[in-house]
């Protein structure tokens, strides 16, 4: 991860630049938080995935970055594949589950209390793989 420090004219004076194709793990392998925006890289292994849920205060926007996966929205799938965006509206119950050669995806909303790794582990879902 590098970061840059910006001029007066910047916002927040910092700028930060991550290659997500770069960072390892599993699950929710890294973050960060602007004073306005939550940021998350997902990465899911083939089977693995995000287990149904709701962010009943902000839209999410979903970037696919490499492998494939499926993304249910109110029990309708949607394909993701890489270089794939999907807006989620707030208030819907989303799911995402990892295809046969994983998913790597990040996750953009307005700022809020983030996720943590936990989350996804205490529902027995997140975590696990068929494979």
């Amino acid at each position: 991860m590098e970061r840059v420090r910006g001029t007066a004219d910047d916002y927040g004076g910092n700028v930060e630049i991550v290659d997500l194709t770069a960072l390892d793990g599993r699950g929710p392998a890294w973050g960060t938080a602007s004073e306005d925006l939550n940021a998350t890289l997902l990465v899911w292994r083939a089977g693995e995935g995000q287990p149904e849920h709701v962010n009943a205060e902000r839209d999410v926007a979903v970037v696919a970055i490499a492998g494939s996966g499926t993304l249910s929205v109110d029990g309708t799938a949607h394909v993701l594949a890489a270089g794939t965006l999907a807006i989620v509206p707030r208030g819907a119950t989303r799911s995402i589950v990892a295809g046969q050669d994983g998913l790597r995806c990040l996750t953009v909303h307005r700022r809020r209390g983030g996720l943590g790794l936990g989350d996804f582990r205490d529902t027995g879902v997140g975590l696990q793989s068929d494979t």
